[in-house]
């Protein structure tokens, strides 16, 4: 029997009770395995970490995650600790320590849920936005000089280098060629931006090349908001750099119902070091503690994690399970206008895929 070590960092906020459920999802998955099971080590890193040590995580803590086969992370950020040091320290440590190059976010309207596009069919909307996780605006180049003083200056410098556009173009054109439609609208703004912008241009021109049953376009990011309200189906794989696809797959998920459901995977494609998987939603502190975080984002990321495994057998038994509780109204969480709580998501879930064990052994 396979055993796949997995690492849990709930991180901050709600981020501690969301992977709780979902290390509670895959035990009940796992139970119905004879092909392979978990083991899990959590770690404690986060804001509360931080108030005792000075650091996130440890100088070495890289190491401690290296030999894992996959990351189930929470969020990062508390209202005590400037937002900068809780993500540099952790989340971004983590992803530009591993070159998690490939962020993917899917998208779309999950069974029972409402969307705010009243005129779009559940069919229309259903994306995947790769996002550049190395590079670009987050690259974290830049500096303040003259602090205090009226001549005070600040950079943040977006650095973008042909090898990590070409990676994350090629890794995106392989994404579309592996759906049913093998479309992909590349997002820009070189327009505007007229250096580095314009080189992932020619890039994408580049490595569509090597792609030529993919079909693909190219849209300006601001002309691609009003897009994905106004044409959603004409929209189906998307890559974009780190800032502008941050922004869109918020965006996307509030148009697929909430925040709260949407999933991501920082994923090194050479699988040199353990990927990490998370849902988007952040630390949320407003709803902290009462038990009303909705664990569906969390659980479709777990989804993402078994596809990396290679378990697809185990993902789409996971994503039925979700499915069909989203589909239960009043299994829908505050975010999406109901009153169950994460318990009960995770309860309904869990239940599912454990009759179907007991469906089995009968």
């Amino acid at each position: 029997m396979k055993t796949y070590r997995i690492a849990t960092i709930p991180g901050d906020g709600i981020g501690k009770e969301v992977v709780p459920a979902g290390q509670k999802v895959m035990v009940a998955l796992a139970t119905s395995s004879e092909s392979f099971r978990f083991e899990f080590e959590n770690f404690d890193w986060g804001a509360d970490f931080y108030r005792k040590h000075g650091v996130m995580m440890p100088d070495d803590g890289l190491n401690a995650l290296r030999g894992k086969d996959a990351i189930l992370f929470g969020s990062a950020g508390d209202p005590h600790v400037p937002d900068h040091i809780t993500l540099w320290g952790l989340r971004l440590k983590i992803c530009q320590g591993f070159d998690q190059y490939a962020n993917v976010r899917p998208t779309r309207i999950l069974p029972g849920i409402d969307s705010p596009l009243k005129r779009c069919k559940t069919e229309d909307l259903d994306w995947v936005i790769v996002r550049e996780n190395s590079e670009g605006e987050y690259a974290g180049v830049g500096g303040r000089v003259h602090q205090g003083h009226p001549i005070e200056a600040a950079t943040d410098v977006s650095m973008m280098t042909r090898a990590g556009v070409e990676r994350i173009m090629r890794f995106a054109f392989k994404l579309a060629q592996s759906r049913p439609r093998k479309l992909l609208t590349v997002i820009t703004k070189s327009n505007a931006q007229r250096h580095a912008m314009v080189m992932w241009d020619e890039i994408a021109l580049q490595i569509s090349k090597e792609f030529p049953d993919v079909t693909w376009d190219k849209e300006l990011v601001d002309a691609s908001t009003a897009r994905m309200i106004d044409r959603p189906a004409s929209l189906d794989t998307i890559v974009a750099t780190n800032l502008h696809a941050d922004i869109l797959s918020d965006l996307a998920a509030a148009l697929a119902g909430s925040l709260g459901i949407a999933p991501t995977a920082n994923i090194d494609p050479e699988r040199r070091y353990p990927s990490m998987f998370e849902p988007i939603h952040g630390s949320a502190f407003d709803i902290m503690g009462k038990g009303l975080a909705n664990p569906i984002g969390t659980f479709w990321s777990v989804v993402m994690l078994l596809e990396h495994l290679g378990e697809f057998d185990a993902s789409k038994r996971v994503m039925q399970a979700l499915e069909q509780v989203t589909a239960n109204p009043a299994l829908h969480t505050s975010d999406l206008g109901g009153k169950a709580t994460t318990a009960m998501v995770t309860d309904a879930v869990c239940g599912l895929l454990t009759a179907g064990l007991q469906r089995k052994a009968a």
